[in-house]
Order: structure tokens, then C-alpha cells, then sequence
């Protein structure tokens, strides 16, 4: 299998001038996966390719799985924000897994006849590249989309419209979405929405001490989702079953408002189905391991990656839990999201997170 991503790896992107495809290992990491399986399980494609100085970078996306649209699915989508690349080291480590464990796991293998996996690992290569936040043109991809917050957002942390210069910038009003955020909605609605229970999981770091995992709206304190005994539910099951995890797992409007959230988007627009899509975000709280060693704040890129490598190796682990749990919550949703209609549920989570 290919050798998992190392720190020195990091320190020779992030001083490498000038920025070449070469001089991206993650994006290495995943065309060798792609070569070394050679079909035997996963299908892949290019959603997109991106301009980066001479170069043009390809969005993958990966395929496990059934690929029937009546059949549940669970995406892993990382890489949004450039500087925050640990998500996209835990999607490839979580990949790596699977693939290794289908040379010899019948139980997966069987799994993988019911339910089907997407993994976009990398949805901002040109801002991993020149390790930036926005992309390469300056635009926060998680401000992109067409949704406005009515109430009121952060100042420039929730969207502006400002400057390129500035960061959490929207882009133009009136423009059309960047290539990257569009390949990601295109995606989404043509390979995800149309499964009868769809979950996103998408990896961040960078906010907090604790790991969360957020939901929408980042657009209203207000107003709730349709599905909000669902999410609550889900939040129930995955308690219960883990009662030793250290997640926090609540609407991402608790924390700060947004215009321009891609998953508010893309999930206002499952709700012109009866399909349910869930689109869950994890936020890795990378100020623990700035606690552990200050002494990496002296480079950006320790704002959001765990720079000791037993603490690397430590991140790589700690989220298959996670990542697992909502694989067989995806394949067994049959059996739980009936449960989520019981009376009294919604009523629980407005108490909770709507007071």
C-alpha cells in the first residue's frame, strides 16, 4: 500500500519554490492509490481541473461501492481550505484502510454490495499547493455558494465581498461559483442526492480545543433544519454507541453565522426530493495541539496541523470511529431513521440546541 503521508513531507511543500504539482504529496498519495488499485475496487474521476501558476490540478473523486442510485451513500470530502490539509491526510488514511481491508474482509466486501462510499480528498489543490486558505484566486470556497445570512455574520469572518486581499473573501456578487465549489455541487447533486439516505462528512480543522461535528444552517441561530430529528437521532445513536468519544455535535450556528456556506446550499436543495441528506462537518480543534507545542505557531501552517508526528499519527487514528460509525449508519439506515420519528424528538433537539 502507499506509504501514508510523513512531516517532512509537509516541510518540503510548504518550502518549495516554486509550487509544482510534484511538490504536493497528498495529491501523489491519492493518483498512486488510484494506480496501485487499478479498478480492482475503486473508480475514480477528474470533476475538474484547476490552474495553478503553469500547472493545471485535478479534483478526484473516488468511488467504493454500489453505484446504483436506490442505494444509501456516505461521502468524505476534504481539502476545502488549503492551510487545513490534516482532513485531507485522515480521508486518505480512512481509504487506505478500506483498501487494505478488502483484500481479505469479507465483511466489508459484502458491506460494499449495499452501501457506497465517495471520497473527494483534495476539493482545493491549488490552495493546498500555495498553502493558503482560499483558493487560487482568492476566494473562501466555503463562502462561495449563493445563500445569504438574514441575520447578522462576524464581520469578514462570515463572508465579505470586499477583496481577494482579504481573507474569507465571497467573490463578485453576481459570479458564478468557483470551479472547485461548482465540481463539488455538481457532484453532490448528480452521484449523491439522489440516494434514498445520503451523509456527508467533511474534514476541517482549526477551531477550538474539542473535535465537533457541526450541521447546518451556518445561515440562521433561527431556523432549523427540516430534518432536525433526524441529525438528532443520528446524534443519539452514535452516543450511545461511543459513549467515550469526545465529540460535540451540534448546529455549526451555534458557534458563528456565514453567507455563502456550500452545505446550507446543497442541502436546501435536497429538500426538493424526499430523499434525506444529511451534511455533517468535522472540526478537528487543532488549539489542543498548539497548547501541547506553541512553539508551532512560528509557521501558519501550525494554526491547523499537528506538527509532532505521534501527534499526526494520533489524529490519523482518532476519527475512524466516526468515519465507520456513519458507513454502517448510511448502510443501515433503514433501521434507525424510522426510530428518529418517535414522538417527542423534535421537541428534544429544539430543547437542545434551539432554546
Amino acid at each position: 500500500m502507499v506509504t501514508t503521508f510523513t512531516v517532512a513531507a509537509l516541510e518540503y511543500t510548504m518550502h518549495a519554490t516554486p509550487p509544482l504539482k510534484r511538490s504536493l504529496p497528498e495529491l501523489q498519495q491519492v493518483e498512486a492509490i488510484i494506480q496501485e488499485d487499478n479498478n480492482a475496487h475503486l473508480h475514480s474521476k477528474v470533476l475538474c481541473h484547476v490552474p495553478c501558476d503553469d500547472d493545471l490540478l485535478p479534483i478526484y473523486a473516488l468511488t467504493l461501492g454500489n453505484t446504483a442510485q436506490d442505494i444509501p451513500c456516505v461521502t468524505y470530502v476534504a481539502g476545502i481550505h488549503g492551510l487545513e490539509r490534516i482532513g485531507t491526510q485522515v480521508v486518505i488514511a480512512f481509504l487506505e484502510g478500506l483498501l487494505e481491508r478488502l483484500k481479505w474482509d469479507r465483511v466489508l466486501a459484502d458491506i460494499l454490495q449495499r452501501v457506497r462510499i465517495n471520497i473527494l480528498p483534495i476539493i482545493n489543490p491549488a490552495g493546498m499547493l500555495n498553502a493558503t486558505r482560499a483558493n487560487g484566486q482568492g476566494v473562501d470556497l466555503m463562502r462561495n455558494a449563493p445563500v445569504d445570512s438574514h441575520e447578522k455574520t462576524i464581520w469578514l469572518a462570515g463572508g465579505h465581498r470586499i477583496s481577494s486581499v482579504l481573507p474569507w473573501y465571497r467573490g463578485k456578487s453576481g459570479d458564478a461559483m468557483q470551479p472547485e465549489a461548482q465540481a463539488l455541487c455538481d457532484f453532490i447533486v448528480q452521484e449523491v442526492l439522489p440516494a434514498p439516505l445520503s451523509l456527508v462528512l467533511d474534514c476541517h480543522s482549526g477551531f477550538g480545543f474539542r473535535n465537533q461535528i457541526w450541521f447546518p444552517y451556518a445561515k440562521s441561530r433561527l431556523e432549523p433544519i427540516k430534518h432536525l430529528k433526524e441529525v438528532y437521532y443520528l446524534r443519539q445513536l452514535f452516543m450511545q454507541t461511543y459513549p467515550h468519544q469526545d465529540y460535540l455535535f451540534e448546529p455549526q450556528s451555534q458557534h458563528y453565522l456565514t453567507h455563502g456556506d456550500l452545505w446550507d446550499f446543497l442541502y436546501q436543495q435536497s429538500l426538493a426530493s424526499n430523499n434525506v441528506f444529511l451534511p455533517l462537518t468535522l472540526e478537528m480543534g487543532s488549539w489542543r495541539w498548539i497548547r501541547k507545542n506553541p512553539l508551532q505557531l512560528r509557521r501558519l501552517q501550525g494554526l491547523y496541523h499537528p506538527v509532532k508526528p505521534h501527534r499526526l499519527n494520533r489524529v490519523l487514528r482518532s476519527h475512524l470511529i466516526l468515519m465507520e460509525f456513519l458507513l454502517h449508519a448510511a448502510l443501515s439506515y433503514q433501521n434507525w431513521l424510522s426510530q428518529s420519528e418517535m414522538p417527542g424528538l423534535e421537541q428534544q433537539a429544539r430543547a437542545l440546541w434551539y432554546p
